[in-house]
């Protein structure tokens, strides 16, 4: 009986603990015929505030309506493990950190709709794989990155309408039939709903995959409202997607010079495609195996053309394959493909030969390996594409005497010839990668806490890759590098310390150690650079306030001769037009008969007014002089 109560206690604690939930949230548990169940937790309390932190570990399924909650923080779910149902609708949420869904394995279904989200943090997806509802509509969204593309592979139905988005990423509908590629099945588990409405859509090529979807009658991409709006530009504002014509987006189109080419073994390939398109696609070559070819050149002649030119140098035989060439627009992609086939030059003969020594520049690149599998002396012959045969070797004279001799002789000779041959070969494809390598490396613009390097490629592709290493003088423990290419010719050196020794090496990939170009250079002193800058300041200044006041006063001295000069002349002709009086010799004659015998006059050229000076004075001295009581006053004027 004992047991039998402490049975009943235990269950009944259990039942409590099992039953614990948010004071401010109701919990539900849905239990089954077998004893098992799920539960549910539904939390709509207005004066709530944040995300319960002690919802059941158990749970289901939560949702959070109509609170007053404002950020969900990171990593709020981490211990419901089991959470499969996540809705927060209709709050106040405008923060949603990175992490806030960090350890939600199986959650299928994540609402957040009726928010006031503007940003969201879309890589947070990748935390959820098996997400297949998202739900964020009636938000603030403005735009979606193209970086989120890839989160959106496993989701079925997303909903971002009544939202401010303009734009969608073009890729965005690559993910999904029938730009992706794949057929079109009429399955119904192969849908995609889309909510896109009530969205400020600017129509323009970058949604014309959308526009296109939306006029298709059969497509796995379901949208909720088909009749999406254009609102932009101003000749498409109020158009509907159906009606709306992109006269401006082109979809690319490729067209290669050849779908098929045979090459020699170690020959020279260039592969060409054209595209055509607007926007101008962008082209790039990938391999059989998808992976990308870098040694490719490309160059748009004009708005909507684009050509690229991929090279391949020495093929081998692992070169034979597929290469595709893509081009790319936002209105769309298309692709074509060059099968390229290697094919080596091969002969046998079975009569004794003499090789070819030749070491002349029309020699062929022979390579001569002897075999034992037939009896009689066998060769096989690899001739290169890239040399030419200018004259065929005279076969040597034998004699019936000495013909075996000779014939041994002649095997030896091949055979040691053979060698001598591949020696050459690998002799002059070192010195073909010696002679592809970096030159004249120098240092210019050094400051004191930067520098630039130079260097010019030769023979190198401009893409090649380049490494630079750079390092205090004998201190190599603390190198540093910089990645470039060998087609930029310079790169820009930082982080140095002022007044120190540095070396500075250019590596090249594949490049033997050892062999790499380095120099040593120096960097300006700041101290030293400062003290200078202040010294020939003050130099400067000192000589400027002692040569400006002498060059003021030279000026003023020559201004002042020369209106000196001036006001000389001018006083001259003044006075000669203002005097009464020109000093000139006066000649004194006798008058005549008729005048006073004693009287003298003069006589002289003169002014009017001069003459009326004259006579006056003339008429005072004679009243002094002559005046008496018999005679009268005479003038004589």
């Amino acid at each position: 009986m004992c047991r039998l109560l402490y049975l009943h206690v235990l269950l009944c604690c259990l039942s409590m603990a099992h039953a614990f939930c948010p004071s401010q949230c109701t919990c539900v548990f849905h239990g089954h015929t077998d004893g098992t169940g799920t539960r549910s937790v539904l939390c709509n309390d207005p004066d709530m505030s944040d995300i319960p932190v002690n919802v059941p570990v158990d749970t289901v399924k939560l949702r959070i309506e109509k609170t007053a909650t404002r950020r969900i923080p990171t990593e709020a779910f981490y211990y419901l493990v089991e959470l499969r149902y996540l809705w927060i609708t209709y709050n106040s949420i405008t923060s949603v950190d990175a992490g806030s869904f960090y350890n939600l394995k199986v959650l299928h279904e994540l609402r957040l709709d009726g928010n006031m989200i503007s940003l969201f943090p879309w890589e947070s997806l990748k935390e959820m794989p098996k997400l297949r509802t998202l739900d964020l509509h009636n938000n603030r969204l403005t735009n979606v990155p193209i970086e989120a593309v890839p989160y959106f592979l496993n989701i079925t139905y997303l909903d971002l309408s009544s939202n401010k988005l303009t734009t969608l990423p073009s890729d965005l509908m690559d993910i999904w039939p029938p730009f992706n590629g794949a057929p079109i099945s009429a399955n119904a588990s192969q849908k995609v709903v889309l909510g896109l409405q009530d969205n400020p859509w600017f129509c323009d090529c970058k949604i014309s995959k959308l526009i296109e979807i939306s006029k298709m009658a059969d497509t796995p991409v379901v949208l909720m409202d088909l009749f999406l709006t254009c609102s932009g530009p101003e000749n498409l504002a109020g158009v509907l997607f159906q009606h709306a014509n992109l006269d401006n987006c082109v979809k690319p189109s490729v067209m290669t010079s050849a779908t098929k080419i045979t090459s020699t073994l170690g020959s020279n390939v260039l592969l060409r495609c054209d595209a055509t398109g607007f926007p101008t696609p962008t082209l790039y070559w990938t391999k059989s195996d998808g992976s990308p070819v870098n040694n490719t050149v490309q160059e748009s002649p004009g708005e909507g053309i684009r050509w690229s030119i991929m090279s391949l140098h020495g093929i081998l035989y692992k070169d034979a394959g597929n290469y595709s060439c893509k081009a790319k627009n936002v209105a769309g992609n298309s692709d074509a493909t060059i099968s390229l086939s290697v094919a080596g030059s091969v002969s046998t003969t079975t009569a004794p030969m003499k090789p070819n020594f030749g070491t002349g520049p029309s020699s062929p690149d022979t390579i001569f390996t002897p075999t034992t599998d037939i009896p009689s002396l066998t060769s096989t012959v690899l001739l290169r594409t890239s040399t030419m045969l200018s004259a065929i070797p005279k076969k040597p004279k034998t004699t019936p005497g000495n013909g075996l001799l000779k014939g041994s002789l002649k095997q030896t000779k091949m055979q040691q010839g053979g060698n001598g041959r591949k020696l050459a070969a690998d002799e002059k494809s070192k010195k073909s990668e010696s002679s592809k390598s970096v030159k004249n490396l120098k240092i210019v613009e050094e400051t004191f806490d930067s520098a630039v390097l130079l260097w010019t490629a030769d023979g190198l592709p401009n893409d090649a890759p380049l490494t630079v290493v750079y390092s205090p003088y004998g201190e190599d423990d603390i190198k540093r590098t910089e990645e470039t290419n060998a087609g930029s010719g310079k790169v820009l050196l930082e982080g140095l310390s002022p007044g120190m020794r540095y070396s500075v090496c250019l590596i090249a990939k594949g490049s033997d150690v050892g062999k790499d170009p380095c120099i040593d250079f120096y960097t300006l002193d700041n101290v030293q650079d400062s003290g200078q800058n202040q010294l020939f300041i003050i130099i400067s200044s000192i000589a400027c306030a002692l040569v400006l006041p002498l060059i003021a006063l030279l000026l003023y001295k020559i201004l002042t001769l020369y209106c000196k000069g001036r006001n000389t002349a001018f006083d001259v002709e003044e006075l000669e037009k203002e005097s009464y009086v020109k000093f000139e010799t006066i000649s004194m004659k006798q008058r005549t008969p008729n005048s006073h015998p004693t009287e003298l006059w003069a006589r002289r050229p003169t002014h009017e007014s001069e003459r009326m000076l004259l006579c006056s004075r003339s008429s005072i001295d004679s009243q002094m002089t002559y005046k008496s009581d018999s005679s009268r006053s005479e003038y004589l004027c």
